[in-house]
């Protein structure tokens, strides 16, 4: 049954938890070489926790399940899910470090980053409540495989929808891979997926086998490009819109964080997909302090052909 458009669905995102440091330099360093940056910047961070705060920002009651670690990171880590009215009931505290990252964001665009998990890595996913009325769970790489299969069993047998985010790239079960309701990759790690060349991977193809794989359906993103979408009905193309990239750190977590909000509220999945596409594309043309902003009144405005007026009109707000 559909649900009601107004109703606020409810979503559990169990996943990483990070402290980001991100350094904009000219270029990616190369071995034994140092470069001298020109700004660094802190921010709340991993997968899980970003995404978790993108659903709540589209329009969706999202709790956290997640680890922080016994130190000064984790008060921040708390406290940006508190600003973000995401409830941390299910975020568990352990005796070692945060999980951090260390992103090098370059004049383009693109960035390149290395996580350390530290406390993600014990996250016990035996102790996670789910909410009442969850909708939907979603999931992605930076937690141990066996945490998310744990509790993708335990969503199917409630009859609650399993997104799983296979970032980054590493072997997922076909135990797994036979829970998912969907399977979101970028090219990258559904080249890495089906163990072939990224180099002229043939998207659509590599849609079609994972879905041959056993999820119920399969999103490959492909940047500037747009997305590929396959499921039973067949495999489709869904063009992105035209935008001037700022920085596109950040823009996977964003498009995954809507589309979970979209869907769970009782949307198509091509539906969700552009509604997630809009939200990606307002969060990579904005600077970074103005991304905050992008709320679910703002991306339904962008999808009605209002892109520009709305990014013109948030980054005034500021």
């Amino acid at each position: 049954m559909a649900r009601d458009p107004a109703a606020r669905p409810v979503i559990l995102c169990a996943g990483s938890l990070h402290h980001d440091v991100i350094v904009d330099a000219p270029a990616l360093p190369r071995a034994d070489q140092t470069l001298t940056g020109t700004a660094v910047r802190y921010a709340f961070g991993g997968k899980g926790g970003n995404q978790a705060i993108a659903a709540a920002r589209a329009g969706a009651d999202v709790h956290m399940a997640g680890a922080v670690g016994s130190d000064q990171a984790a008060a921040t880590l708390r406290a940006a899910l508190d600003a973000a009215n995401v409830v941390r009931l299910g975020v568990q505290t352990h005796p070692r470090s945060s999980g951090m990252s260390v992103a090098i964001s370059l004049p383009d665009g693109s960035y390149g980053a290395v996580i350390v998990s530290g406390a993600n890595l014990c996250f016990r996913p035996e102790a996670v409540v789910f909410p009442k009325d969850c909708a939907l769970l979603l999931l992605q790489s930076e937690i141990p495989e066996g945490a998310n299969l744990h509790l993708a069993h335990r969503a199917r047998s409630s009859g609650v929808r399993v997104i799983l985010n296979a970032a980054p790239a590493r072997a997922v079960a076909p135990e797994l891979l036979a829970l998912l309701d969907l399977l979101v990759v970028n090219r990258g790690e559904a080249a890495d997926l089906l163990a072939r060349p990224e180099d002229g991977l043939d998207p659509a193809l590599a849609a079609t086998d994972l879905l041959a794989l056993g999820p119920a359906a399969v999103i490959v993103t492909l940047g500037g490009d747009g997305l590929i979408l396959a499921d039973a009905a067949g495999t489709t193309h869904h063009p992105a819109e035209p935008v001037t990239v700022t920085s596109s750190h950040g823009a996977g977590d964003a498009f995954i964080g809507a589309l979970a909000a979209e869907w769970a509220r009782g949307a198509s999945l091509a539906a969700a997909a552009a509604f997630g596409q809009t939200a990606a594309a307002l969060h990579v043309s904005l600077p970074v302090g103005e991304r905050t902003k992008i709320d679910e009144a703002a991306i339904r405005a962008a999808a009605f052909g209002l892109l520009d007026p709305v990014l013109g009109r948030l980054v005034e707000e500021g």
